[in-house]
Parts: structure tokens; sequence; C-alpha cells
């Protein structure tokens, strides 16, 4: 599979509206892609879109080798892992749940238990809590969790199912300045897998060396995509953010400064 994302004059309208206009985006293999913009410009959509969750008004789209309209949407869904902090809102159920319960409780995109679970699912569990570095974290309940330990424990769920692709969504949306780093750190390691990853954000400075590609969307239209150091430029970030503003790298990853 050398295109893990295709797509190709994609049009999306709700009520009457374009809300996502002649998009044309291929993600290829050992890509991992952040996805810009600010809030409202379409990245929510878009994903919607790659997740099958919306279906394009018009044009063509293919996911893991997945063509819309010629194959089962829901089995490519077991493909894909889905990080964000909209989760909270099961937070009530998986309060209740210690840390290796809700990492397992991935193999089957459910909050809580419901299912036989085999030793060799635990093992997976405990493996995963090991690479991500959460292994001190074995027994606690949710709820007893930091806000940027309970994010790195989803995280670890989405991989109990050896997704082919990862999609992290505004993952470190009001975490402080530490548990914001190590989500990032675990991006890293995410990256280093048989995994393809997509990173949406608004804040350039979460794009680590794991992040290869840059799709920068404004309006429901993408301004530019491409190789990072190739997008990330003044200009083209001036236009998607609407204010002028300019880009500077360190220890290789990108910061913006407005400049008015």
């Amino acid at each position: 599979m050398d295109r893990i994302i295709t797509v190709e004059e994609m049009y999306w309208r709700r009520s009457g509206e374009e809300i996502l206009k002649d998009i044309n985006w291929t993600v290829n293999e050992d890509e991992h892609w952040a996805i810009l913009g600010l809030n409202g410009s379409g990245k929510t959509s878009l994903l919607n879109i790659v997740t099958g969750y919306n279906y394009p008004t018009s044009g063509r789209v293919k996911v893991l080798d997945t063509e819309f309209g010629r194959a089962s949407l829901p089995e490519m869904r077991k493909k894909i892992g889905y990080v964000s902090s909209s989760l909270g809102r099961f937070a009530q159920t998986m309060n209740r749940e210690t840390t290796e319960n809700i990492i397992v409780s991935g193999k089957y995109a459910s909050f809580g238990l419901y299912q036989e679970i085999t030793g060799e699912d635990w093992q997976r569990a405990e493996g995963i809590l090991k690479d991500l570095r959460l292994s001190y974290l074995k027994g606690k309940k949710y709820n007893l969790l930091s806000q940027g330990e309970q994010r790195r424990v989803l995280i670890g769920r989405a991989l109990m199912s050896s997704p082919e692709l990862l999609i992290l969504d505004e993952p470190c949306s009001g975490l402080d300045v530490l548990a914001r780093e190590d989500v990032l750190d675990i991006t890293e390691d995410v990256a280093k897998r048989s995994c393809h990853l997509l990173y949406v954000t608004h804040h350039i400075e979460e794009i680590t060396n794991a992040i290869t590609h840059v799709l920068l969307v404004r309006d429901g239209e993408i301004v530019s995509g491409g190789p990072k150091k190739e997008v990330l430029t003044d200009t083209l970030l001036t236009e998607t953010y609407k204010i002028p503003v300019k880009v500077h790298w360190e220890a290789g990853r990108p910061w913006m400064s407005i400049t008015k």
C-alpha cells in the first residue's frame, strides 16, 4: 500500500453550504502529517471525511485501500485509532476503570470491558504501558490521573488495536507545558511503529521531529501541503492564520510570533 490517503477534487456541503472545497491531498507510506488551521477552518470536517463519518458530496476519497462507495467503511474504521479531547465525554465511565482496563478496551473500541479479554490481550496492554513509559500507572484509577496522564493513556488505548492510521485531534488541548511535552514525546514513539500519524492542531510548536509533512487549511480550502520545511513559511502561515506572522526554528521544531 503506497498511498495511505487519497483525496481528489473533494467537496463536502452541509445545508447547502460548502464546508470543504476542492480538496486534493495525498498521504504516502512512511509520511506523518500535521494539519494546521484556525478553529472553524475545516480541520475536523476533513477528519470526519477521512474516518468515514461524513461522506463527500462529490469527489474521490480512498483511505487505507478502502475506496468510498466501493468498500465497507466500518471495516476501514477498525484500522484507525482516534484520540481527541472530546473523548472526555466518556469520563464518567472511564473514571471507574484502571489504566490497564482502559488500554485493553481499545481492542474493541469500547469504554468499559464487556467482552472476554485474553491473557495475550493483557500482555499487549502491559507492553503498551511499558513502551509509552506509563508502567507506573498500572492499577491506578483513571480519575486519579492528571489530565496529561489521561491523554497519554488514551493514546495507549488507541494503539491497542494496532491501527494503521492514528489520528490525534488537538491532543494537547488544555494541557500545561510539561504535560504537553510528555504527550509530544509519545508522538515520537508512535511514529516509530508501523502506524501513520495525523496530528491536528493550530499550534505549530507542537510539530515535532516525527512529523514529516504539513497540510494548511483555511476556510475549508487547502492553502498548501507538503514537506514541513517547505510549507511552514512566513507567507503561507500568514495566509493560513489571517495575521502577519514570522516563523523560526529551534531544536528542530517551528515556533511562530506575531509581527504586527
